[in-house]
């Protein structure tokens, strides 16, 4: 378990400034203690400091997880959100997509959001923008990238696709195995 490097940290800064912009402050500075991000086997663990100074006795081949997975970096160096981070994102997301009830068990399948399926939107996302897919009764469900900007979801037909899925909790049952 390692501290991540000035690069390292730069792309996945820039990842999780997608979904939750200028409030990425808010997750290393925190009132309840202070928090880091630590890399161990290319996954990216946000861990208290405290919970941290306990572990440094366990030796690094030993050590399994710590703290909670926020995601991975690729063969080529690029940072992958898992679902375990939306607990850590939804609080703070500046962009959100609330999808209906019948659009709900399509999303948890992995599947893209369509128009259809749209319940409200944030006003004025952006195309490409990161979101943070609720349900209507405010229970988040997965994160993903606007297709469509907020105008022009007003205008697209029915069965276009207005959010690209990247991640939701149904992974935790589908990849239940290779989840950490």
């Amino acid at each position: 378990m390692r501290p991540l490097t000035e690069e390292e940290t730069r792309v996945m800064f820039e990842k999780i400034a997608k979904y939750i912009g200028e409030n990425l402050q808010l997750l290393v500075d925190r009132p309840d203690g202070t928090y880091c991000f630590r890399l161990h086997n290319d996954r990216v663990y946000y861990v208290s400091e405290k919970i941290l100074k306990l572990a440094a006795n366990i030796s690094g081949d030993k050590l399994v997880s710590l703290g909670t997975c926020f995601g991975k970096f690729t063969k080529t160096h690029k940072f992958r959100l898992h679902i375990t981070a939306l607990d850590y994102l939804a609080p703070y997301a500046k962009y959100k997509v609330w999808i209906k009830p019948g659009a709900e068990q399509s999303f948890l399948y992995g599947n893209h959001v369509l128009k259809s399926g749209l319940g409200r939107i944030t006003e004025s996302t952006c195309q490409y923008q990161g979101v943070v897919v609720y349900s209507m009764a405010d229970v988040p469900l997965g994160f993903g990238v606007a297709a469509k900007s907020t105008q022009d979801c007003r205008k697209v037909d029915p069965m276009a696709i207005v959010v690209f899925h990247q991640a939701d909790i149904g992974e935790y049952v589908r990849h239940e195995e290779t989840l950490t």
